[in-house]
This record gives C-alpha cells, structure tokens and sequence, in this order.
C-alpha cells in the first residue's frame, strides 16, 4: 500500500516538471506583409492540401483573400455573410472613417464571433479547426471568423446507459453541442465553461463545466493544474485526460467517473463536481468520483424514493455477488464441505463425480470462457454479436457439462456472477469487479475462507486509502459523515434532501427550502 501511494506521489512529481513554459510547440512566426508570401507559405506548410480553399478577391484596390478548410465550415456563412459582404457591400463603399482593415474589422463583417490573429502558427490552428481567416495585401494581422459547420451525428439515445424514465439523449462528438445539453439543463448564471487546448498535434478542445459558488476552490483548482501540466502530442478521447488526471495510477478501482447522459454530469456539477468535456468524444468526465457515486444511477432520482432505494440496495449485493460467489464457491467445495448442508453437498458431489479437474480450473475455465464470450459479443456487429454471446454461452456450457469438463453447478455459479455484474452503471466499475475476481479465486484455493478474509481486508485498506482529488475514496462511509447519509445506501424523497453532499462542497450546501415541506 505504501508503495502504491509512494508511485504516486512519484508520478506527480514528475509531472510537474513538466510546465506550460517547456511545452516543445512552434516557437512564434509573425505573418508577412506581402498577401502572396502568407499564401504560399500556408499552402507550402499544409502541402498544397486539397480541401484548403483559397478565394482571392479585391477591395478598393486591395488584394485580399479567403481561406478555409473544407468540410470543417459551414459553406452558406462563408458565402452569405463573409464573401458576399466583402465583395459586394464593402467594395461599393467609397469613404471609410478608417484604415480599410479596421473597417472591416469593426463594422462590415455580420460574424458574431471574431479575433484577431498575428502568429501563423495560430492562423494554421483556427484554420483547421472550423474557422474562416481572412488575409489582407500589407498587413502583417488578419481576421478569423468562427464559421464551423461539421457534420455530426446529432443528439441521440444514449447506448451504453440505457434508462426506463428519464431523459434518453445523450452527449455527441462535438464539444459546442454538449456544453448546450448541460446549458439546457442548468440555466444558471453561475455555471462556467472555461475553454482549455490539449495536444501538440490534434490541438483537442477541453472544456471544465462547473458551477461557480459551489465547486470547492481546492478541487477546481486541483484539476486545472492537472490538465495544465499534460504534455501529449494526442487527445482522441476522454481515456488520455483520464489516465493523466486520476490520482491512483494502478488501482483497479476508478477514480474518475465517465458518462454520456448530460443528465448524470448536470447532476455530479449540481452537486459541486467539475466536469471535464473533450472533443471528439460523447464520454465527459466527473471530479471528485468517489465510490459511492458507481452504485448511483440518475434513474434513481426519477423514481420514487423506496425504488430508488430498493435498486441501490441490490446493487450492493450485486457487488458482493459479482465480486465473492466463483471464490466462495471453491473455498466450500475444496476446503470447507462441512458448512454446506448434507443433500446439497451429496448432490455437489455426484455431480463432480466424473470432472477430472478442481474447482478452481473449473472456475478459471469458465469465467476465461465467458470473458471471451463478452469481448466477443461486444466487438461483432450489433446483429450478430447478441446471437453469439447467447447461443455461444448455452452451446459451450451445455458441451462441456455433456463432456464432463464442468459440473453443472459451476454452470450456474459463473452464469449468476455474470448478470450480477451486468448490474452497476458504471461499466468501468464492473470492469474493476472481473479483474479482482481472479485473484480472489486464487487466494481461495489456496487457503479458503482465510484467503477470502484475507484479500477482504486488503480491498477494504485499499478502498480507504484512495482519494479522488483529495476527497476520501469512500465517503461519505469511512469516514463516517451522519447528515450525508440521506443519499448514499438509501435516498429519502426530494423532500428530504435539504443540503448538498458537505464531502462535495462547504459552500452553498442549501438545496430545498424547508418551508417548500409543509403541506
């Protein structure tokens, strides 16, 4: 364990020698004076690419163009209010009361979002996100007008947290569109979106979401500097931020909760997180994560409060189930026959009469064999991938029962452990549950309940060791914070629920006026 933290803090101090300032991007390179040098060198430094549209025209004498990339902007802006309005309104103007590039700068262009650009190496990088540059003979400035017009997929349902009640859409690839779902969710002055570039090579937009005068000062800033000292060419997903943020680098237990339900993050800010949006990504990443909130589902506040409750409680003996049954099993059958009751152990027992391997290979085979299955079954395309998770697991468990390979019992266990782990939200905790499962089926076969004991009491130290940008892995529980127990194990009605979580937030902790409970 003490390892462990040791790694940690090592990496930490690693990465923070790693500054803004010794970041090896492009030094600054001022823009030329002459229209057909800044031409030439950005077809030169783009290699003369085929979708960079280049549209030189003349205003008042002026040599000027248009550049953008195509595909990345939206072709009726371009023309409709950048073009149209530099060829046509500006060039029949006789008198300016300005130089011809403050005039347009100031009043001729009707773009609402525009900059100014003096460094090629920012022109090349508004350019080839979405944005339209407009260059100038003489000037050594131009303009860059955000006309992005992609194609995405759109707001669809969500496919890997599917609900009953509650909304269905879910986040898309495009940074713009997600942070108006959670927009749409929270219409909050307070709420900030503060815009971050990460990746030397793909220049990944980032935003940090949170809600200013609840999210803690410590754990804002925690995680602004974490995103500040990353130093990677790449960012394709949110997986780079994560592995890059999280405090436990070798803990199989996540310390960074993912979603793609602007429902469930627009909950996590409310409650004093930061959420962290990529682009290129529908999966936005929650901080503090901590473990309580991978057994909560933002179904169960849609619910009332004893379904909600009840769902939450089963989910805990799902864990236990998921995470204990394959071990318990071997222990009892290898170890401890004693404590199983007469007629289930003759029947175990006729049962494994012709297998010829232990318990455990027995176990190990069949939750290899599953595993395999899963992969299989999540890779194949969507029609044939269900048929052969399903038909695959009946024919190869039937097989092997007929073949004497298994006993039919093991069948059941591993089949049980399965869908109980098929239960939690969070798909990075179930993760977490197979990879522990293994080694606890070892220490079961080779010591029995002690080794079960045994490797209970290490995840127990190891749970409350973790911490989630400084947050205890397993508050509200250890430690033990009685008014916070409201929304944990149970969850009283909205009613009931008067203040934030106070692990969350020290601030702005009112949620329900108590008067709004009298009837």
């Amino acid at each position: 364990m003490n390892m462990l933290m040791k790694n940690n803090v090592e990496r930490w101090e690693l990465v923070k020698g790693n500054t803004t300032n010794d970041k090896k991007y492009p030094s600054a390179q001022p823009l030329y004076r002459s229209l057909d040098e800044n031409l030439n060198d950005i077809r030169t430094t783009l290699g003369n690419s085929s979708d960079l549209v280049t549209r030189p025209f003349s205003i008042h004498k002026t040599s000027a163009a248009v550049l953008y990339m195509d595909g990345l902007v939206d072709k009726n802006t371009v023309q409709n209010f950048i073009l149209e309005s530099l060829m046509l309104e500006v060039s029949e103007k006789r008198h300016f009361t300005h130089h011809l590039y403050e005039s347009i700068k100031e009043a001729n262009l009707p773009i609402g979002e525009m900059s100014e650009v003096e460094d090629k190496q920012d022109l090349l990088k508004k350019l080839l996100s979405g944005e339209t540059i407009l260059l100038l003979d003489k000037q050594t400035k131009a303009l860059s007008a955000s006309t992005k017009g992609w194609r995405d997929r759109g707001v669809q349902e969500t496919t890997s947290e599917s609900v009953i009640r509650g909304p269905k859409e879910a986040f898309t690839e495009t940074i713009r569109t997600n942070t108006a779902l959670l927009r749409r969710k929270i219409k909050d002055p307070n709420l900030r979106v503060e815009a971050k570039t990460i990746g030397r090579k793909t220049c990944t937009d980032i935003a940090v979401v949170y809600l200013e005068g609840t999210a803690e000062k410590e754990v804002l800033d925690q995680v602004k500097e974490r995103l500040n000292q990353i130093d990677i060419d790449a960012v394709l997903e949110s997986g780079y931020i994560e592995e890059f943020i999280q405090d436990a680098q070798y803990s199989p237990f996540p310390t960074v909760y993912n979603s793609e339900k602007p429902d469930a993050i627009a909950g996590g800010i409310l409650e004093g997180r930061v959420a962290i949006l990529i682009d290129g990504t529908p999966n936005v990443l929650l901080v503090p994560a901590l473990f309580v909130n991978f057994m909560q589902s933002s179904e169960d506040y849609y619910q009332r409060a004893d379904i909600g409750t009840l769902v939450r409680l089963l989910r805990l003996f799902c864990f236990s189930v998921a995470l204990f049954m394959p071990s318990i099993y071997i222990a009892f059958t290898t170890f401890h026959q004693e404590m199983i009751p007469p007629p289930l152990l003759i029947s175990l027992a006729s049962q494994r009469e012709g297998v010829p391997f232990p318990a455990f290979v027995e176990a190990l085979m069949m939750e290899l064999t599953f595993e395999v299955l899963r992969e299989a079954g999540v890779r194949l395309p969507k029609p044939v991938g269900s048929a052969v998770s399903i038909v695959g697991a009946l024919v190869l468990g039937q097989s092997a029962v007929q073949a004497g390979l298994v006993s039919p019992a093991m069948v059941i266990v591993v089949a049980i452990t399965a869908i109980s782990s098929f239960v939690f939200p969070a798909y990075n905790m179930a993760i977490s549950i197979r990879i522990l499962r293994f080694p606890l089926m070892i220490l079961a076969a080779t010591f029995g309940l002690f080794g079960i004991i045994l490797g209970m009491i290490a995840m127990v130290f190891h749970l409350c060791s973790l911490q989630s940008f400084g947050k205890p892995y397993m508050a509200p529980l250890a430690p033990m914070i009685g008014k916070d127990q409201k929304d944990v194990l149970i969850r009283l009605p909205h009613w009931g629920l008067l203040s934030r979580p106070s692990f969350f937030t020290k601030s702005d902790q009112k949620r329900v006026d108590s008067k709004s409970k009298e009837r």
